[in-house]
């Protein structure tokens, strides 16, 4: 199939067509031939389906297709050599049971070696899951799902039997289990049935999933990403789709699975890039961000914008005379009035309205032509309509205006800030986000027209984003797939509400795993600020890649975080948990020695501190002969990483170090009784419980000082 696209770019240069056509069709083969050889090597197939051969096979009776990541044929008409996971007959891999067996008599699974690129060499099994054998009252009465055969001789393998305990598969377990090492994994071969369903929802269905840690919920976004693209290509394509993260470090984690699945040119990106008008050269403090961040300030800043358009003054401007060769037509100073007024009622975005405006005057002044000489020519209207009286007075009644003018006016000016957010905000939040006296100008505040040498904050660029979309709406997506959405604020919804206006969203995240100020306690209101109230939240409790142990003790700091989220559950009876006190003075020495065992393992390992521990932490690794990188160096086998920036990522050992540190948000070397640096202690133990749930296999608490959870 590679080979077939690139031949059919060269052949494509004979066919006879218009420059245009020629250039269309010979874009379409190099961008094929280009996604092609862009494919990541390994087995072409995971998986296999046998539909029984009577009645009970419904369409696809007698047949038997393999399953992969792509549809693999040796001709594009021809019988596929594989199935792609995202067709319709894949479904029932991922749905059928013994209880709902839906037509197939045996589901086969293969087992690859780790890193495989499909050599026949590589498969090291395969179990065949006999669906059809046993009536499903007897299998349910047997505790049985379905039985396995494991192994390429074929034997019965007892430990591979599922049990009444709901026992998975030797090699769903295995790939499930395997270790983390890189760029995330796509799970194509390991979707379970309730995440299956949120994968194959329609295009214009929006979807919350509140997914407990560990139970798939970045996958299960990606790969409903990858399902969209491949259901409506046309569509997705033309809207584009946006894949939206927290920050860079965990796009460049997951950037690698819809790849994988055969799916490129998808945008990923994180809030901040969407909306970052200029780059940010100011930080707030947290009281002003949260101002700034209230979903009050879209009101504030619509008073600030709106406040320029002047109805009453188009009264005292006079009546307009428009000229017409030698002729003037006038509009009385009462019609104009009510022009801009009706506008302004309508509160249309700001640049329509002043072309709303400009469009009623000329037809005031068609339909007074039209009475005196018939019909006037599309001609004539664009002249009417470019005459400079006409133009000079909506320049007066409603200005040309940026986005950077109206925010810097808003946050430069006491006066204007007090009249934008009258009944809004109150006298101690005014004061909060109105800009600083600039060290050149002691007795005066800095100038509403010096917005081209501000310096904006990350809060500054979300208010200019919301001005921007009240001038003019913004180029929409066909799908916003939004991960760890608890941790965006109201006003940065908004911002991704207005690029979703016209599609669908997919919302994956963990209400106890919100740790910004204004992190959201229930998703109903975070949904009406995406302009998605009607979205379904659907829960994710049953997790597949952290140990039942460890889910234990997250569980325990869940049960202290003041959010409606049910305790998470695991499948994985594996993994270890190790509690590790020791003096103050050894913390250090201690956490060394858990890396130096975790390297006898296989897998990553990530070492989390307080973020101001980092480089200490890191130091004292090299000192005891452990090479260990920084966060963002994707592959690395040891990482030290703060607390700060450990959300979405894994690990399959995790040295958590000095948990009381992380839960206050401060330096663990003082030892205890520091003060609490952040405004909201329970956001600490947020970030603790996802610094706990970053393991995969094996999890080590380092501490001196009581552990928040005991």
């Amino acid at each position: 199939m590679v080979d077939g696209a690139q031949e059919h770019v060269v052949t494509g240069e004979d066919v006879s067509a218009s420059g245009a056509d020629a250039e269309v069709l010979g874009y379409a083969l190099r961008s094929r031939a280009k996604e092609m050889r862009e494919l990541p090597a390994g087995p072409l197939f995971f998986g296999r389906l046998d539909f029984r051969t009577d009645p009970a096979g419904g369409d696809h009776a007698g047949q038997s297709y393999h399953i992969g990541r792509r549809r693999i044929s040796e001709h594009p008409a021809a019988t596929p050599l594989v199935v792609d996971w995202r067709a319709p007959v894949s479904r029932a891999f991922y749905q059928a049971s013994a209880r709902r067996p839906q037509g197939v008599d045996v589901r086969r699974r293969f087992g690859w070696a780790p890193g495989s690129r499909g050599d026949s060499s590589d498969l090291t099994g395969l179990e065949d899951e006999c669906l059809a054998g046993l009536e499903p009252e007897s299998k349910h009465a047997a505790g049985l799902e379905g039985e396995y055969l494991a192994g390429l001789d074929g034997e019965y393998l007892d430990d591979a039997r599922p049990e009444a305990s709901g026992q998975e598969s030797r090699i769903l377990a295995g790939e499930i289990e395997r270790p983390r090492v890189g760029p995330m994994r796509d799970i194509a071969a390991t979707i379970q049935p309730d995440q299956d369903d949120l994968v194959r929802a329609g295009l214009a269905v929006s979807v919350c999933v509140q997914g407990a840690p560990g139970t798939g919920k970045t996958a299960v976004g990606l790969h409903r990403a990858a399902y969209l693209l491949y259901t409506h290509p046309q569509r997705i394509r033309r809207g584009g789709l946006l894949i939206l993260g927290p920050n860079p470090t965990f796009l460049s984690y997951i950037s690698e699975v819809l790849p994988a699945l055969g799916e490129t040119g998808v945008r990923q990106s994180t809030v901040g890039d969407e909306i970052g008008r200029h780059p940010v050269r100011a930080e707030d403090d947290e009281d002003t961000a949260v101002v700034k961040h209230d979903a009050r300030m879209a009101r504030v800043l619509r008073r600030a914008l709106y406040a320029r358009v002047d109805p009453a003054g188009a009264e005292g401007l006079g009546g307009l005379a428009v000229p017409d060769g030698s002729y003037h037509w006038r509009v009385s100073a009462g019609a104009l009035a009510r022009i801009v007024a009706g506008v302004r009622t309508e509160e249309p975005p700001y640049a329509v309205g002043r072309e709303r405006v400009r469009t009623r005057i000329v037809r005031h002044v068609q339909a007074q032509a039209e009475r005196r000489a018939g019909v006037q020519s599309s001609a004539w209207l664009q002249k009417i309509s470019r005459a400079r009286p006409i133009g000079a007075y909506v320049d007066a009644v409603w200005p040309k205006v940026r986005p950077e003018e109206v925010v810097a006016e808003l946050l430069g000016d006491p006066d204007a800030l007090a009249a934008a957010a009258d009944g809004v905000l109150d006298a101690e939040e005014q004061k909060a986000i109105l800009w600083a006296r600039s060290p050149r100008s002691p007795q005066s505040r800095r100038s509403p027209r010096s917005w081209k040498s501000a310096r904006w904050s990350t809060a500054d660029l979300v208010l200019l984003d919301e001005v921007a979309g009240l001038v003019e709406h913004p180029d929409g997506y066909s799908h916003v797939v939004i991960d760890e959405a608890q941790d965006l604020s109201p006003m940065e919804c908004r911002a991704i509400g207005r690029r979703a206006a016209f599609g669908s969203v997919t919302v994956l995240g963990d209400l106890a795993q919100g740790t910004t100020p204004w992190a959201a306690r229930e998703w109903g209101e975070l949904l009406a600020h995406l302009g998605k109230p009607e979205a379904s939240v659907v829960p994710l409790t049953t997790g597949f890649r952290v140990p039942e142990a460890v889910v234990e003790l997250a569980n325990r700091v869940l049960a202290r975080l003041d959010v409606g989220v049910p305790p998470g559950r695991s499948l994985r009876k594996d993994g270890e948990l190790r509690i590790r006190p020791t003096d103050p003075s050894d913390v250090l020495r201690e956490t060394a020695g858990c890396v130096r065992r975790a390297l006898t393992f296989e897998g990553s390992i990530g070492v989390v501190t307080v973020d101001a521990d980092v480089v200490r932490v890191r130091e004292a690794l090299a000192a005891a002969g452990i090479e260990a990188a920084d966060v963002d160096q994707l592959g690395a086998r040891v990482v030290v990483l703060g607390a700060r920036v450990a959300k979405g990522l894994e690990y399959d050992h995790v040295v958590a170090v000095e948990p009381a540190a992380i839960a206050e948000g401060h330096g663990g070397g003082s030892g205890g009784g520091a003060e609490v640096a952040e405004g909201d202690a329970g956001r600490g133990l947020r970030r603790l419980y996802v610094v706990l749930t970053r393991a995969v296999s094996r999890l080590d608490v380092v501490h001196a000082r009581p552990l928040p959870f005991e």
